[in-house]
C-alpha cells in the first residue's frame, strides 16, 4: 500500500504552476487541486452578487456564503460557484484585478483552507496542490514542497501569451509585480517560499524539465515513507 501523498507546489503567477501540477499529478496517478482557482471562484461571486470587494468587513461577512466545489481531476480540472461552471469567468481579467484584495481577507483563508484541507481527506492516492501558501501554510506538513520561480520577463511573456496577446507583455509585467507585492505583503499567509521547500527557477527549463525534477522529487520521497 502506497501512502498518500500532499505534494505543494507555491509560487507567483506565470512560474508554471498550473501546468506543472497537472502534469505531476497526472503522471503519478494523484488528485490535483487548484487552490487560485478558488480564490478566484470567491472573488467572482462577490463581484456577482455586488460585494464591495475593497471592504474587508462586506467580504468577510460574505465568505461563507457561496458553495464552491473544485473538480480533482488534472486532465479536466472543473470549479463550480453554487451549482454553475466557472471555470470561465473566474478568469476575467475584472476577477484578476480583484483577487488580491479578497484573498487578504482572513475569513475568506481561512474558508478556503477548510475547502483546501478537505480535498487532501478525499484523495486515497494523495494530492498535487498548487497555490501561494500551500507549504507554509495550508499543509505546513506537505510530504515534498516545491518553490517555483522566473524572471519577471518570462513570467510576462507565458503570461502574456496565456492571454492571447489581450494584453502587451509590458502591461502584463506590471500587474504581475503589482500582484506579486500584493500577495508578498498580505497579513495573512503571505505568498512565501517555505524553508524545507526545493526552488526550482524555471526561467531557462522546458515545462517537460521542470515536471521531471518534480516527479523525481516525489518518488524519491515516496521511496523513503513506503
Amino acid at each position: 500500500m502506497v501512502n498518500p501523498v500532499i505534494v505543494a507546489i507555491d509560487g507567483p503567477s506565470g512560474t508554471g504552476k498550473s501546468s506543472t501540477s497537472k502534469a505531476v499529478a497526472a503522471k503519478l496517478g494523484l488528485s490535483y487541486l487548484d487552490t487560485g482557482a478558488q480564490y478566484r471562484a470567491i472573488t467572482w461571486w462577490m463581484l456577482t452578487n455586488g460585494v464591495d470587494v475593497n471592504d474587508p468587513v462586506a467580504v468577510a461577512d460574505s465568505a461563507g456564503k457561496p458553495a464552491i466545489v473544485s473538480g480533482s481531476d488534472p486532465a479536466a480540472p472543473a470549479i463550480t460557484v453554487d451549482g454553475l461552471d466557472a471555470s470561465g469567468p473566474i478568469r476575467s481579467q475584472e476577477v484578476t484585478a480583484a483577487v488580491s484584495a479578497v484573498s487578504a481577507v482572513p475569513a475568506v483563508r481561512a474558508r478556503m483552507v477548510e475547502l483546501q484541507r478537505a480535498a487532501a481527506d478525499e484523495a486515497p492516492e494523495g494530492i498535487v496542490v498548487e497555490g501561494r501558501d500551500i507549504g507554509t501554510t495550508v499543509f505546513p506538513a506537505a510530504t515534498v514542497k516545491i518553490f517555483l520561480t522566473a524572471s519577471a520577463e518570462a513570467r510576462a511573456a507565458r503570461r502574456s501569451s496565456e492571454l492571447k496577446g489581450a494584453q502587451s507583455v509590458a502591461a502584463t509585467q506590471a500587474a504581475l509585480v503589482r500582484r506579486d507585492a500584493a500577495d508578498s505583503g498580505r497579513t495573512t499567509s503571505p505568498l512565501a517560499k517555505a524553508d524545507d521547500a526545493v526552488e526550482v527557477d524555471t526561467t531557462e527549463l522546458s515545462l517537460e524539465q521542470v515536471v521531471e525534477c518534480v516527479v523525481t522529487l516525489v518518488e524519491e520521497k515516496r521511496a523513503t515513507i513506503s
